[in-house]
């Protein structure tokens, strides 16, 4: 299997278990104390920079970022608190299959923006000497 064809996989199978992470975390919450559009505008952003921007710096830059969200969930949740209330199997499933699908996403994210660069398709900043003197 291609590489890109891997990363698109990981990073859509990471959004699926964060969009149902998130639906538990709404689920446990009183009513009224969530943030309903931001991540809406989040996910939005995620999905189109996965399907339609899958060979482009940003996609890999946005599906980079959405590794690195998945794989720190399960370390805000490490304190216990939210774990012991929620009181789900699934809940606990969902932190440790979101942790490891996003890590995967985000090396593999990692691995393809430095292919990028390897292959010079990566702006690269030059400075010139005596600039601003």
């Amino acid at each position: 299997m291609k590489r890109n064809v891997m990363l698109i996989v990981a990073s859509l199978l990471t959004l699926l278990l964060a969009i149902t992470h998130l639906t538990q975390d709404v689920m446990s919450q009183a009513d009224g104390t969530n943030k309903i559009p931001i991540p809406i505008v989040v996910f939005a952003v995620w999905l189109y920079g996965t399907l339609m921007l899958s060979d482009r710096i940003w996609g890999y830059i946005i599906m980079f970022f959405g590794g690195l969200i998945g794989a720190a969930m399960i370390i805000a949740h490490s304190k216990g608190v939210v774990i012991s209330n929620s009181g789900g199997f699934f809940f606990v499933w969902t932190l440790w299959a979101l942790g490891t699908l996003g890590g995967v996403t985000f090396i593999l994210a990692a691995r393809g923006l430095w292919s990028l660069r390897r292959r010079g398709a990566l702006p690269v900043v030059i400075r010139h000497e005596g600039a601003g003197e």
